[in-house]
């Protein structure tokens, strides 16, 4: 069984805004090593993978075919969308 193994360094919360705002920035540009490669401050690759990591948990980036790192997290265009009845999705009726 293999074992699980833990990052050795923990980001911190202005390292993942960084990485954040630069990919809102580059949106769709760069590939995870490209990326990390182009960050405007350098930080080890392990690091860099976890922050990729939850980026991706929590809904805010996504992976396209080819491998490029895209920004799919906007509130405000969510909340703009609701407002229109016709975008819900109704239950069928039961017969």
């Amino acid at each position: 069984m293999p074992r699980k193994v833990y990052p050795l360094r923990y980001p911190r919360l202005d390292t993942v805004l960084m990485v954040e705002r630069f990919i809102q920035k580059h949106d769709g540009e760069f590939k995870k090593k490209q990326l990390w490669e182009n960050l405007p401050k350098r930080m080890m690759y392990q690091t860099f993978c976890v922050v990729i990591d939850y980026l991706l948990y929590s809904g805010k980036i996504s992976v396209d075919a080819e491998g490029k790192i895209g920004w799919i997290y906007y509130p405000e265009k969510v909340k703009q969308d609701l407002k229109f009845r016709h975008l819900f999705w109704k239950k069928p009726r039961r017969i």
